[in-house]
């Protein structure tokens, strides 16, 4: 059902309240709810992204400019692809952008994952022995950019998965030590809550500015944010 509020100036937007079913715990109830009433996921729909993550690397890319004509950029536990499809328009690799450089964008997954115009994919575990050469036999040379939204499954327990995905998380930075052209980028998701200072130690050996920024389209009950180190020294 929908509620609707008012006021002096007219009719809000309708909210949508979903009632409890039968067999549908509460916690779920209430993750419907949210992604009925969040703006993101109706422009998501509207401008054909294929998740509201989509919005979080467009917001990155407008403070960072890190998706520019012309760059090759690995995205990592690419599934569902809506990342891929943001990397596409910026880098130019459909060639759409007359006059500018083409970019190439190669996303890999564990998963199959339906084809994204522009984009090449590849079903691969990013940390097998070989990866790092075989993404640059695809790639025809290294990255400028290494971008990661990857989560590892939840446990239920904050502290256990805080640690795995940031366990996760330096691993996808290791793999893009082997594979960024120096000057590149890396942007991957963390969470708040402790660990995320050994990686950021890490990365300021190898990186000439590393920020953690939360971007507007990353909820603000979530304790995700984002890395962005830029200036690989190679």
């Amino acid at each position: 059902m929908t509620e609707k509020k008012s006021s002096g100036r007219g009719a809000r937007e309708l909210r949508v309240k979903v009632k409890s079913a039968r067999g549908r715990k509460l916690s779920s109830t209430l993750w419907l709810e949210r992604q009925l009433n969040d703006p993101y996921v109706k422009r998501a729909h509207d401008e054909g992204y294929r998740g509201r993550a989509a919005f979080k690397i467009l917001e990155l890319d407008d403070k960072f400019r890190f998706l520019v004509p012309g760059a090759r950029v690995v995205d990592l536990g690419c599934a569902p692809g809506g990342w891929c499809q943001v990397a596409v328009k910026r880098v130019n690799a459909l060639g759409e952008k007359s006059g500018k450089k083409i970019g190439t964008i190669l996303g890999v997954d564990l998963q199959q994952v339906d084809p994204i115009a522009g984009t090449e994919i590849h079903q691969l575990d990013f940390m097998e022995d070989d990866a790092d050469q075989k993404v640059k036999d695809w790639l025809g040379g290294n990255a400028d950019v290494v971008m990661s939204d990857m989560a590892a499954a939840s446990s239920g327990h904050k502290q256990t998965d805080h640690l795995r995905i940031m366990a996760l998380c330096e691993a996808a930075a290791y793999f893009a030590f082997d594979v960024l052209e120096p000057g590149g980028t890396f942007v991957a998701k963390v969470l708040a809550g402790g660990a995320e200072g050994d990686l950021q130690k890490l990365l300021k050996q190898k990186f000439e500015k590393v920020v953690h920024v939360k971007p507007p389209a990353s909820r603000s009950d979530s304790s995700e944010k984002f890395v962005v180190a830029t200036g690989f020294r190679g």
